[in-house]
């Protein structure tokens, strides 16, 4: 049911990327990486990561889009993992993380075995609040594949998650979102 699910929400992200050109030439990883860490020094480590991140770019336009379902992100600590998805995110009722944005510049002949940095413009929707997410990321082609690695940082407030008063110097201010995809036509 999970991989149903799961597939069905990389039909509507690849449709909601590519509605306007069917014929583009498309890279997609449906197995992409996303790690984020928010500790603080002196406490137990904050991180999870989901490695089943489904990632489309078009490489005609630059259009790049990425969808993570939050119950997928995996914590060390099972309880830091229930409460993260009950009462932080409240992944019941926001089940996706999504980024939707462009690649400033791409030019998918200009990659070669050499990482390049180009800089992505784009919205990330979280908790039912959208960003606005400006970074830089590496790209190279490596054996047919578009290879993105990059980070960027956003706070829990940014999309009203509540930090309970008790653990909030617990959890760092600013969360260190870490992304690794392996695009493939």
């Amino acid at each position: 049911m999970k991989n149903r699910k799961t597939f069905c929400l990389s039909i509507v992200l690849l449709s909601s990327v590519f509605a306007i050109n069917l014929n583009a030439q498309k890279y997609v990883d449906k197995s992409g990486n996303i790690k984020f860490e928010a500790s603080e020094k002196l406490f137990e480590p904050v991180e999870a990561a989901n490695e089943s991140v489904t990632a489309v770019l078009n490489a005609d336009t630059g259009d790049f889009a990425s969808l993570a379902l939050v119950t997928g992100f995996r914590f060390k600590n099972s309880l830091m993992e229930e409460h993260f998805n009950e009462n932080y995110i409240e992944s019941e009722t926001y089940p996706k993380a999504i980024f939707k944005g462009k690649l400033i510049g791409f030019d998918l002949s200009s990659l070669t075995d050499t990482s390049i940095l180009v800089e992505v413009d784009g919205k990330l929707e979280l908790h039912g609040k959208e960003k606005q997410v400006k970074t830089a990321v590496s790209l190279q082609k490596l054996n047919g594949s578009i290879v993105m690695k990059g980070d960027f940082r956003v706070s829990p407030s940014d999309f009203d998650i509540e930090i309970p008063s008790i653990v909030s110097n617990k959890i760092a201010k600013e969360v260190l979102v870490t992304i690794s995809f392996n695009l493939k036509s």
